[in-house]
């Protein structure tokens, strides 16, 4: 590891935001720093195998990270054996760790941030042998996110307007078995959410518990979406008093669905699941933050 070398990693389309900018802003700061910054940008193809490579070549102290939840996902599953620190650039479409770690600063002040010693050490979760960092889910929220691939408009405004195209012709209920440490739940469902944390990158708060490093995720069974618990979703007010949301607070799950059902992890579509296996790691990834 050489402590004068920084690696960052680009995802070059995540946002609709050109990166051009941001990477001469980052190079500045690194020599300002007296530090060796080496640049990767993602394709989409081969990219865990490239950005491992390239981490080998460089050793770098610290990986700063420019993109959305997909893409710390992405790194941070390519890096995993590493011991290594991440700073997170939140310029994604979905920023919901960024939001939940207090990261949704200006530019100038996140790369700071970014370079900075302080950091915090938090848990991940392992679905179907599959990294999560931030939040997964099952039904609504992953047709959303499959519909928002498929459309032509990125951003926020490209998401608004998938909400409600998914609200129209999406959410069907489907029936699910649930078996954590604790108990067994059988129940119609339109939506469960795999949280490690509380907020989606929106803001909207999913899970109030969370906390992501406490060894534990939560299961946020949603079984009732219709458009009064939505907005009240939307307000932060997801009603958990309610018989329409449980939420359970666990180290393991497996979760069983009665028929092919949309999911995703960390913003990403990863097309139809009928099985999850869901721990906690009991590794940590350490994110540079703002010290308090």
């Amino acid at each position: 590891m050489e402590k004068n070398n920084v690696m960052m990693v680009v995802n070059p389309i995540s946002g609709g935001v050109d990166k051009a900018f941001l990477i001469d802003q980052v190079s500045h700061y690194a020599k300002y720093l007296n530090l060796n910054l080496y640049c990767l940008e993602t394709t989409g193809v081969d990219d865990l195998k490239n950005i491992r490579e390239y981490y080998i070549q460089n050793h770098p102290e610290r990986v700063i990270i420019a993109g959305g939840d997909g893409t710390i996902k992405l790194v941070a599953e390519a890096l995993e054996q590493q011991d290594v620190v991440f700073g997170i650039l939140p310029v994604g479409s979905a920023n919901g760790l960024a939001t939940d770690l207090g990261l949704m600063k200006s530019q100038e002040e996140n790369i700071s941030i970014a370079f900075q010693n302080h950091f915090v050490a938090i848990d991940f979760i392992s679905i179907n042998n599959r990294m999560c960092i931030h939040l997964s889910d099952l039904g609504l929220n992953a047709d959303l996110i499959k519909n928002y691939e498929k459309s032509a408009i990125r951003g926020k405004l490209g998401y608004a307007l998938q909400v409600f195209k998914t609200l129209l012709h999406e959410g069907k209920s489907f029936r699910v078995s649930i078996q954590s440490k604790e108990q067994l739940i059988e129940t119609k469902a339109q939506m469960i959410v795999v949280a490690n944390s509380q907020k989606y990158g929106t803001g909207v708060v999913i899970n109030p518990i969370g906390i992501m490093s406490d060894g534990k995720f939560e299961l946020i069974i949603l079984r009732r979406i219709n458009f009064r618990v939505f907005v009240k979703i939307i307000m932060g007010k997801i009603p958990v008093s309610s018989g329409d949301v449980t939420v359970i607070s666990t180290e393991k799950a497996l979760i069983s669905i009665n028929k092919p059902t949309s999911f995703q992890i960390d913003g990403e579509y990863c097309g139809k699941e009928t099985n999850l296996d869901i721990s906690i790691s009991t590794r940590k990834l350490k994110i540079a933050t703002l010290k308090i």
